[in-house]
């Protein structure tokens, strides 16, 4: 997803810094264990289509727990990796140990790794601003304390749903997600990305091939939100 943002060409950005937004990919281990779709590659090889390399990146921000969306947020090496605390410790222990079957083990050690390199921001909570214009809100309850993110762009605000929200037809049918701890919080976030974002297009679900329907520019697994 390329979210222009402001005066600078990015992926989601805040200033001068260039942030990603959950959806990460670590290695092949993970894409054949738990995929049989074709066609995925690394997140640190997709950025490329977009011109930027790992080492540009600033700011990863973790939507929430799950292999397809943490995997890989160590292959940024000057980024800052983002979660909510609440999700943190409620998946991670001590010494990297996972603490629930949602998350991967090797994912729980890498996220332990990154908060003893002093580089894991733990994110007190809903409504917060991250960098200018990017901000996290809670309440989706995919995983214990999931979150999405919206993004002020120079015309619009967008709202990246994550798991959230799959699919658009949860947005137009206001119908929760399969799999949520709570089916009435989930459909309360959905509300309020609605009200988040400046129009209903501008809402993007996690999984939804359609969005390359809606933003088929510029191609090549590349969808432009404006």
């Amino acid at each position: 997803l390329d979210a222009r943002y402001q005066r600078t060409p990015t992926r989601v950005a805040g200033g001068q810094g260039r942030a990603m937004f959950a959806a990460l990919f670590h290695c092949i281990r993970s894409v054949n264990a738990q995929t049989t779709h074709s066609g995925i590659c690394v997140a640190s090889e997709a950025i490329v289509g977009v011109g930027l390399r790992p080492e540009d990146i600033t700011d990863v921000v973790i939507s929430h727990v799950h292999w397809d969306h943490v995997d890989g947020a160590d292959l940024f090496p000057n980024a800052r990796v983002w979660i909510q605390r609440e999700e943190y410790e409620h998946y991670v222990g001590e010494n990297g140990r996972g603490l629930d079957a949602a998350i991967d083990p090797l994912d729980a050690t890498m996220l332990a790794e990154l908060k003893r390199a002093g580089r894991l921001r733990l994110i007190e909570g809903d409504d917060r601003e991250l960098l200018s214009g990017i901000r996290v809100y809670t309440g989706g309850k995919h995983t214990f304390a999931s979150e999405y993110v919206s993004v002020r762009t120079e015309q619009n605000t967008i709202v990246i749903a994550s798991d959230n929200a799959y699919l658009y037809e949860n947005l137009t049918k206001h119908v929760p997600i399969a799999q949520t701890l709570d089916s009435a919080s989930n459909l309360r976030a959905q509300d309020r990305m609605l009200t988040l974002a400046s129009s209903a297009r501008l809402v993007i679900p996690g999984h939804d091939p359609e969005v390359f329907v809606r933003f088929p520019r510029p191609g090549g697994r590349i969808a432009r939100i404006q």
